[in-house]
Order: structure tokens, then C-alpha cells, then sequence
């Protein structure tokens, strides 16, 4: 007579192991869902957070303003500011020294005045901000917008920059589509390709750096000014190019 138990045992041992596998493979599946909604909660997130709240601007007055100049191009001194968004002590210069220089310098006509960015010194998020920077321009706000992102410097905290820059242009009242066409589509890369050469040409290696430049008899001289330096210190760099030049 043939036992029927043992095979009964190895069928019911293998089902066993079948819902073992299944059980297993499911809780895979929902762990693997868990993180894939997890994943998308922050990336979607940010997007979804209340507008954070802008403060206005630090008050500057400039005169002749161009794109990204101010002051008289035919001024005796040239100005090159190469500067970053994220920068702290480039937000410290334009709260404190830059104010005095276009009150006096540039107000003048002593001082042709320059703002460059310096791409991605400190990171893309910088290279992002000088292109909403440049976009800005094109809409004729380029120092408004200068002005209203280091007057937020480290607001964007939970959002992207894209949506920070958005609420900025808004802020500013721009043309959205445009700016979006143009900050998005990368418009100014080459432009802010060329601040980083020129910035490197000039020997710049932190920011914020100033690159003073003046002629002497036919002869062009420049001098590198690197850190946010107080007033007086442009003033004196200032007068003595004066002296040399004669004036």
C-alpha cells in the first residue's frame, strides 16, 4: 500500500514557500512604492509651498543706468564688480559700501560702474540667479533685480530656485512668459560664460573682487580689489588713480 502523507507534506511545504515568496514579493513592491510617493513628495513639494514673503529692497539711487552699468561711460575710473548671489559679503558690500559709491563717485561722473557675475563660484544655484539676473535686464529691472535677491539673501530656503527667481520677477512685475522663455531656455549662458572668463583674465579669485582700471598717458592700469571692503578704501584707491592720472 502507498502513503499518500509524504507527498501531501512536500506539496503543502512548497505552497508554503510560495506564499512566502509572494508575501515577500509584495512587501517589496510596497516598499518600493513607499519610496518612489516619497520621492515625489519632495521634489513636488517645494513647488507647492506657500510664497515665501519678499523685503523690499535696500534703496539706491543710480544714474545712467545701462543694462548691467550705472555712472558715465566716458568717467576717467571703470568699476568691475565680479560678485555672487550666495556670497554673504557680497550682500554686506551692497548694503553698506556700494550705496556711498553711487551717492558720490558715480553720481559724479568720477566712477563708470560694472556688475558681473562670476557663474558657478559658489555653486549652480549662483549661476541660476545671474541668469534670472541678465533675464531681468532684458525687461530694463536688471538692478532692481541685483537689488531685491541680495535685500532676500537665504529666503529660499524648502523651494527651488526657479520658483524663487519666478516670485522675485513677479515682485518686480516682468513679463512671466518672457522671463520664463528666457531663463529657462538659458538665454544669457554665454554671457555669464564670458563674466567667469574675464573674471579669470582678471585675476579674480573670491568674491566679491573689484577690478579698478584707469589710464595713465596712453598706458591702461588696473588694480584688483578683492573683499567688501568699507568706503574709505574705495575712496582712497579712487583719489590716488585720480592723482596719478593728473586730476
Amino acid at each position: 500500500m502507498t502513503s499518500t502523507k509524504e507527498p501531501s507534506k512536500r506539496q503543502a511545504r512548497r505552497e508554503e514557500i510560495r506564499r512566502r515568496e509572494q508575501r515577500s514579493r509584495l512587501i517589496g513592491l510596497g516598499l518600493i512604492s513607499v519610496g518612489v510617493l516619497f520621492v515625489a513628495f519632495l521634489i513636488i513639494y517645494p513647488s507647492l509651498k506657500p510664497a515665501q514673503a519678499i523685503a523690499a529692497p535696500h534703496e539706491i539711487t543710480r544714474s545712467q543706468v545701462d543694462f548691467n552699468t550705472t555712472g558715465d561711460p566716458n568717467a576717467p575710473i571703470r568699476i568691475d564688480e565680479y560678485s555672487d548671489f550666495q556670497c554673504s559679503h557680497c550682500a554686506n558690500f551692497y548694503r553698506t559700501t556700494e550705496k556711498e559709491l553711487m551717492d558720490t563717485f558715480v553720481a559724479d561722473g568720477t566712477v563708470y560702474f560694472v556688475y558681473n557675475t562670476f557663474g558657478d563660484f559658489m555653486g549652480a544655484t549662483s549661476e541660476q540667479m545671474g541668469s534670472a539676473l541678465y533675464c531681468a535686464g532684458d525687461q530694463g529691472k536688471f538692478w532692481e533685480m541685483h537689488d531685491v535677491i541680495f535685500s532676500n539673501q537665504g529666503t529660499a530656503q524648502g523651494v527651488t530656485v526657479e520658483r524663487r527667481m519666478g516670485e522675485f520677477a513677479e515682485y518686480l512685475e516682468l513679463d512671466m512668459g518672457t522671463f520664463d522663455d528666457c531663463f529657462n531656455g538659458q538665454k544669457h549662458k554665454e554671457t555669464l560664460d564670458q563674466d567667469v572668463s574675464d573674471a579669470t583674465a582678471a585675476g579674480v579669485k573670491a568674491t566679491p573682487s573689484f577690478v579698478i582700471t584707469y589710464t595713465v598717458n596712453g598706458e591702461t592700469k588696473t588694480k584688483l580689489l578683492e573683499g567688501a571692503h568699507p568706503y574709505d578704501t574705495f575712496k582712497q584707491e579712487i583719489e590716488a588713480a585720480l592723482a596719478e592720472m593728473g586730476q
